[in-house]
């Protein structure tokens, strides 16, 4: 299995234009943002527009929620683009937005719920993957509820963001939990705190297939090539091919501001976000 460099879905942030822009530097995939498939489901046109692909760039979409019925409404109305390749469960956000309904990290302890939710994916002939945490909890985490989840879910493959809910981006990331997970026989996508080549062959070592950036990324979406150590352009150029593609793609203002405030800033400015 080829090892692969993954753009994070970022919300109100990897919109087309993010995604083209990573992938033109190195990522091998990317992902749309995180949408409510009920929303889908009722056809709302704003969630809809989120996972929009509109070019050759290949992406999962993320996808969030637990009514089955809503989940298979949606998938009948879907049209894959070309570029598509498959769907990706939300199993990481730490919001109460979302966890004070069961949503996010709180479903990592719905195993039974998220083994239906893939099945039904499955059945409908599409790929499908969990993007998570290590969960909501140190309880959970210390219950090793994750890997519960891994060794019980059939899904392509598993994004690994290790922390937990609770966890603030100021607290590392625990790389220590992957060679259990990669124990499971899963494929396994390493995220969360990686910038460096050291640490991406520290992650190869230890048997993961891959690895996922965010908010790295968006601060200089060339670190991929950076990682595989390819050339890249300087800022300024990065810069102008980002807002060719926002022209090119119609990007809606909130992204163009999302991504301009942060490009090109180093790490620990006043532009960092806590996103994942």
């Amino acid at each position: 299995m080829i090892f692969q460099y993954m753009l994070a879905p970022i919300e109100d942030t990897s919109d087309n234009t993010l995604r083209t822009l990573c992938h033109r530097y190195g990522a091998d995939v990317t992902f749309t943002e995180m949408a409510r498939f009920d929303s889908l489901a009722r056809k709302n046109a704003s969630t809809w527009r989120k996972i929009e692909i509109v070019d050759s760039t290949p992406a999962y979409v993320q996808i969030v929620g637990q009514d089955e019925q809503k989940l298979k409404r949606f998938l009948s109305m879907y049209q894959p683009p070309e570029a598509f390749l498959g769907f990706n469960f939300n199993l990481g956000c730490p919001s109460p937005a979302l966890t004070s309904h069961g949503l996010g990290c709180a479903m990592i302890k719905r195993i039974a719920k998220t083994k239906k939710l893939v099945q039904i994916v499955k059945s409908h002939g599409y790929n499908c993957s969990i993007k998570m945490r290590l969960g909501l909890n140190k309880f959970e985490k210390e219950k090793k509820v994750y890997l519960h989840l891994l060794n019980a879910v059939d899904a392509d493959f598993f994004v690994i963001h290790s922390r937990i809910a609770s966890d603030t981006y100021e607290q590392p990331a625990d790389f220590s939990v992957y060679p259990q997970c990669v124990a499971s026989g899963r494929r396994i996508i390493a995220n969360g705190d990686i910038t460096t080549q050291e640490h991406v062959a520290q992650l190869r070592k230890m048997g993961v297939q891959g690895i996922m950036i965010g908010r790295p990324a968006v601060r200089d979406p060339t670190i991929f090539n950076k990682l595989k150590d390819l050339p890249v352009p300087d800022v300024e150029q990065v810069i102008k091919e980002y807002l060719a593609l926002a022209e090119q793609f119609n990007s809606r203002f909130k992204y163009r501001k999302n991504v301009l405030k942060r490009l090109g800033k180093p790490v620990g400015s006043i532009y960092e976000h806590v996103y994942g």
